[in-house]
């Protein structure tokens, strides 16, 4: 389970995330939406662990990241926007790679290694170069190592953002298979992907939640039965209809290095 507290992250004078608490339980998919400078990419960089919060907390299967980062950590696969690769390296040596940096080793590695390609269908690519990809595939290979230590959570940073619409459904369609065993959240500004993956959805405006639901909860809660529409009426609510958000999301620079399972302190 993953259990935000009263979350707060501030950069100066600015909040990007506002007193948020929620909830995500095993076999949920939860999608977190809003619009551009919600603070979407800063929940999920406090969640994971990149960025420290200001005030509240974050639980990772009952593990505090606050006051014990790695052991969280260790629970946690995350997929950030722009997920960093190594082109020179084939995809199944990337994948050994991201292994090793989990700790992982012999029997066990390769194990982790052909599983992972075999999940994320890239048993076609497993020896080519990364560089040599096209854009579905090396977004199937930087899902892959999310994954390489059989986490227990996912946290996916706009999972389908960019990919065709062959792409998205094939991404949709793994994150409700691994949603049947796994905790996953995933952060979203495409309406569409609610109804095609999530259990379940919130949407944040100014960096606090202004709705959370199930798909179905939430269509009965705007004025027409659909979520485009409360999506604009929740988002454009305290914005005079100039369509939600406050520029940029501050968390989203400067982007991660990659999923280090080890940053912060115990």
């Amino acid at each position: 389970m993953i259990e935000v507290t009263n979350l707060t992250k501030q950069f100066g004078h600015k909040t990007a995330v506002d007193d948020l608490s929620f909830t995500v339980s095993k076999g949920e998919v939860l999608g977190f939406l809003g619009p551009n400078g919600a603070g979407k990419s800063t929940t999920m960089r406090v969640v994971t662990g990149f960025l420290p919060p200001t005030s509240g907390d974050v639980s990772v299967c009952g593990i505090s990241m606050v006051r014990h980062p790695k052991k969280a950590k260790r629970k946690i696969g995350y997929l950030p926007e722009s997920a960093p690769l190594y082109n020179d390296m084939s995809v199944h040596g990337f994948l050994g790679f991201c292994a090793d940096m989990r700790g992982l080793s012999g029997a066990a590695k390769s194990a982790a290694v052909e599983r992972v390609i075999e999940t994320c269908f890239l048993q076609s690519v497993a020896r080519q170069a990364i560089d040599t990809l096209s854009k579905g595939y090396r977004h199937r290979t930087c899902l892959a190592q999310s994954l390489i230590h059989d986490p227990e959570v996912l946290v996916l940073d706009e999972p389908t953002d960019g990919l065709d619409p062959n792409q998205k459904h094939e991404v949709r369609n793994l994150i409700q298979r691994l949603g049947r065993e796994k905790v996953i959240l995933f952060s979203t500004h495409i309406l569409e992907e609610v109804d095609a993956a999530c259990t379940r959805a919130v949407i944040v405006d100014q960096g606090r939640i202004v709705a959370d639901g199930t798909p179905a909860e939430l269509k009965a809660q705007s004025s027409d039965g659909t979520l485009q529409e409360l999506f604009r009426e929740v988002t454009t609510a305290e914005t005079g209809g100039n369509g939600g958000g406050s520029g940029p999301d501050p968390g989203k620079e400067p982007e991660p290095s990659g999923d280090g399972p080890d940053d912060g302190q115990d």
